[in-house]
């Protein structure tokens, strides 16, 4: 290649080569926030459901305590039914998969029946028919709450699944905006290289016009 031909070169490259590192660097970190977003995404989800599965076994719980304690645990019952419908009210929100839907309309409707069998267990219990509450709570009640719990079991394995899929796809992306990183960073070393023999090519060709 002639001197000016490895000038024109020289200067394509200088052009060139930042363009295309800020490109793929840009490219790459782009990839990485939308990753980690998704990973962010991923982990509250998670947490929505762990804090739903909570809920229903505080309720049940509580439920349990009010049942032998007279009823004196009721209002604590009562906090914990609310507190367990407005978790699930907002998993309904924002779990909005076809299977999340499922599950959460499964979860759902296993307590609208609890909460409905409960209200007949509190009047026995107001009634002192403490037998018709045990029966209750030991029979139909306890249905209902594994129905909720099962439900509430397969939520949260499923938002693990699905945080476990955002994060290895993190470390994915990761991986390749390192690879493309350091191939960005070989084709600028080529170019410094390219640059500094043009240059002396440049230097040898002024010395030998002037020796002759």
């Amino acid at each position: 290649m002639t001197i000016r031909g490895k000038l024109v070169a020289a200067i394509a490259l200088t052009v060139i080569g930042p363009v295309v590192t800020i490109g793929v660097a840009l490219a790459a970190f782009g990839s990485l926030g939308d990753h980690s977003d998704a990973v962010r995404r991923a982990g509250d989800r998670q947490a929505r459901a762990l804090e739903l599965k909570f809920a229903v076994t505080d309720m049940n719980g509580w439920q349990t305590a009010y049942g032998y304690d007279g009823g004196r645990s009721r209002p604590e019952f009562e906090a914990a039914a609310e507190r367990t419908k407005a978790q699930l009210e907002a998993a309904q929100a924002t779990l909005r998969t076809p299977r999340e839907q499922a599950l959460l309309r499964e979860l759902g409707e296993a307590f609208d029946a609890f909460m409905e069998l409960d209200t007949k267990a509190y009047a026995a219990l107001q009634a002192g028919r403490e037998g018709e509450v045990r029966r209750i709570f030991l029979g139909p009640e306890i249905r209902n709450f594994d129905a909720m719990a099962r439900a509430a079991d397969r939520l949260a394995a499923e938002e693990d699944r699905r945080a476990a899929a955002a994060a290895r796809e993190f470390d994915d992306a990761r991986t390749t905006a390192r690879r493309e990183l350091v191939a960005v960073g070989i084709g600028a070393a080529v170019v410094i290289v390219l640059l500094l023999l043009t240059a002396q090519d440049v230097v040898r060709l002024a010395l030998e016009r002037r020796a002759t």
